[in-house]
């Protein structure tokens, strides 16, 4: 990538040739000494160098990179951490990560995964020979070069000696490869804590999934502190070697040393996993395409949605669903772990549904003028006790609604961002629903569950707010089945001004006017099936399955059925072959993903489905392998957004690729069509913009402490004429004019 208008000329003596990457923390380009050797150099972000508490982090990631440096590990070859922009240069390793290695081919296995396995860990014991816990391993800070892997970033590493650094009123690290007492007394971690991490990567490497992989990272780290890891996929040898990694009782785990060991008697014939990988929960910064933190090289590649918590009833999933977050958010302090398991809206918009017409929310038009007295303004919406998380917000004229995180409703002037009015939810936040949509007088939001122990009785509610005043107007208790059938955990559709919900009791769809909250209609769904109503482009839809399959979680049957607004009457259906997810829609019909599932455990999109509006006839088409993507569509393309940032564009007519664009924005979501571009947002509030063919035309800057965020998770950006709202972790929301983006640096 080449340098960029503002970039500087040289660092600390070293000319620059290269900008590799940008991230939370810093910028990290690729220079030369003046020898000719190739390093990268990790400048920090203008808006950390004045920050003392940044800075003395910094200063620890610099002396603990000097004291591991090895053959192992990225040698510091110069840093000055006092300087006006801090920086720091390493030896430039060329190679992919093991993140991205994954996300292109697939699991390791043979005499690939046993040197793996070997290197990492001779690297952890020379690291903790030095004195150092490095506390971030994980895929993205493994680098795959030719002489071996090597172990990069130690920006939240610490020397044993040390107290350490925890940045205020946060808990630092990647869920799916941190310890349990990482998570819980991040005070109290030692050397032992990289042996459980070093054991949830080589699962990963093993299977291209964590053994603690889940819905969202709350759930992630819920499990990794209170479950038993899932090794069923891991070869066995490698697997009895791996599970005392994972106890969590530090103490009971191996030293490196004792590692090693064990390791060197793995056999070069260690079969590979199942075919394709779940997902993976590396939802970082990847290396060298990202600064915060990482310093190597880099490529990407697509993923697919995660295995499904072990315990496979459907109200083991609902209690999971409702019960982890209020534990974390008093137990493990999760407050800065962003990101959430949200649907992405079938027709390719910009948010959830307004009007369900479709029209005039998703592009940008270049004569629109901007709002009276507008500014770009980022804030924070409060929310009260709740943890905060991630917002999601629908435009109406001059008026912003965002609702989640804690917050069921709240109006913001589209302008400057002032808040008109707002409700707190005094319940227990669900996963993943954030607000059900707006039309020019009313809001309509979800009302979470009211007890406190989070109770599997409890029942979500949709409410109705005046636009103007917020007024509850009318409520009902709404099903909660849509993340079993469809993917997505939004369980109520605005279409036509009218809003569509499933009974408490999970036996009918029902339709109520927006506004008064009368009932329109109320469709009993199939004998014997549970269903859960969608849109695609400007049809209404339900996806059924058996009750059985639905209970066990093996949707093999589903039937998709055409929903007439007017009566609520299903048609006959169109069985095709399942477990699928819904994707988008437009003038020919429906497309779904068919997903490849092990059991329970979701192995990646292996095909698209495609119904035809007309005909009602149903195509398979084959689909390249994917591995921990987010799927979404807009303008008839499908789009996968993976987690080390690469974005790939298919045909939904041949399965085929279009085309790929790495990025350096990691396990984003979208897309949204603007004005001739496409947006993806991750939950740190990074934005990329390409264009319909694929070419980068703007990144910008992380704008919130968040962890890349939940595969599946819906949009994060709408736009509405010139005007682009973001929402990212911790309750922000920003925005900006079109047409001066801010581009990253």
């Amino acid at each position: 990538m080449s340098l960029r208008g503002g970039d500087p000329a040289e660092i600390g003596g070293y000319p620059l040739e290269a900008r590799l990457g940008s991230g939370g923390m810093g910028t990290v380009f690729l220079a030369r000494t003046a020898s000719g050797r190739p390093v990268a150099i990790k400048l920090i972000h203008q808006q950390f160098a004045g920050d003392e508490e940044f800075r003395i982090r910094f200063r620890q990631e610099v002396a603990a990179a000097r004291r591991v440096s090895g053959a192992f590990t990225a040698a510091v070859v110069d840093a000055d951490p006092e300087a006006e922009h801090p920086w720091m240069a390493t030896a430039y390793i060329e190679g992919h990560t093991l993140a991205q290695r994954i996300a292109k081919r697939g699991p390791l296995a043979g005499a690939e995964l046993r040197t793996l396995a070997i290197g990492l860990t001779e690297a952890l014991r020379d690291i903790h020979r030095v004195g150092v816990v490095h506390r971030d391993l994980k895929p993205s800070n493994v680098v795959l070069s030719p002489e071996g892997p090597r172990v990069i970033d130690f920006g939240i590493s610490r020397a044993t000696d040390q107290q350490t650094l925890t940045m205020t009123g946060r808990v630092i690290g990647t869920p799916p490869f941190m310890s349990p007492e990482q998570l819980q007394a991040p005070r109290g971690v030692g050397p032992r804590s990289d042996v459980f991490s070093l054991g949830t990567l080589l699962v990963y490497a093993a299977t291209g999934q964590g053994p603690f992989d889940a819905d969202s990272p709350y759930m992630t780290a819920y499990q990794v502190v209170h479950e038993a890891p899932s090794l069923g996929s891991v070869p066995a040898a490698l697997r009895a070697v791996v599970e005392p990694c994972l106890d969590k009782d530090p103490e009971a785990r191996p030293s490196a040393d004792e590692l090693l060991e064990r390791l060197r008697d793995l056999p070069v014939e260690m079969g590979a996993a199942g075919a394709g990988g779940s997902r993976t929960r590396d939802t970082d910064t990847q290396h060298h395409r990202s600064a915060g933190g990482d310093t190597g090289s880099g490529g990407g590649g697509t993923g697919s949605r995660g295995g499904v918590p072990d315990g496979s009833e459907t109200s083991i999933r609902r209690r999971l669903r409702r019960r982890w977050r209020p534990v974390l958010a008093a137990a493990l302090a999760v407050a800065a772990i962003g990101g959430g398991a949200a649907w992405l809206q079938l027709d390719g918009s910009d948010a959830p549904a307004d009007d369900g017409k479709g029209q005039g929310r998703t592009v940008a038009a270049a004569g629109v003028p901007l709002p009276e007295g507008f500014h770009p303004w980022r804030r924070t919406v409060p929310n009260g006790q709740n943890p905060p998380d991630e917002l999601r917000c629908v435009p109406r004229g001059d008026a912003l609604y965002c609702g989640g995180g804690g917050v069921v409703a709240s109006r913001m002037r589209i302008s400057d961002g002032k808040e008109i009015w707002k409700v707190k939810s005094g319940g227990v936040p669900v996963e993943g629903m954030h607000i059900v949509g707006a039309t020019d007088d009313t809001v309509l939001a979800y009302r979470p569950p009211t007890d406190a122990d989070g109770a599997t009785d409890a029942t979500t509610e949709v409410v109705a707010l005046d636009a103007e005043t917020s007024k509850e107007l009318w409520s009902t208790g709404s099903g909660s089945q849509s993340t079993g059938l469809t993917g997505r955990t939004q369980d109520a559709v605005l279409f036509n001004s009218r809003v569509l919900t499933v009974n408490p009791e999970g036996t009918r769809v029902e339709a109520r006017e927006a506004r008064g909250g009368d009932l329109l209609w109320s469709t009993p769904m199939p004998a014997g099936s549970q269903c859960a109503p969608f849109t695609a482009g400007e049809r209404l839809y339900a996806l059924c399955a058996p009750q059985a399959e639905v209970d066990s979680l093996e949707l093999n049957h589903p039937v998709v059925h055409t929903v007439d607004p007017e009566s609520g009457a299903l048609d006959k259906g169109v069985a095709v072959k399942g477990p699928v997810q819904p994707v988008g829609g437009d003038d020919g019909g429906l497309v779904l993903l068919h997903q490849r599932m092990k059991g329970p455990e979701f192995l990646g999109y292996d095909q698209v489905v495609r119904v035809d509006a007309e005909s009602r006839d149903v195509s398979y088409r084959p689909l390249w392998t994917t591995y921990g993507a987010t799927p979404g569509m807009a303008g008839g393309t499908v789009y996968f957004a993976g987690p080390t940032g690469l974005i790939s564009a298919v045909d939904p007519a041949t399965g085929r690729q279009k085309w790929a664009r790495q990025t350096n924005v990691d396990s984003a979501s979208g897309p949204v069509a603007g004005d001739g571009a496409l947006y993806f947002s991750s939950a740190s509030g990074r934005v990329v913009a390409l264009s319909p063919g694929g070419r980068t035309l703007w990144n910008g800057d992380p704008r919130a402490d968040g962890l890349g965020g939940g595969v599946n998770a819906s949009p994060r950006v709408v736009v509405s004429g010139r005007v682009v709202v973001v929402a990212a972790a911790g309750n922000t929301v920003f925005s900006f004019d079109a047409k001066k983006p801010p581009k990253s640096g």
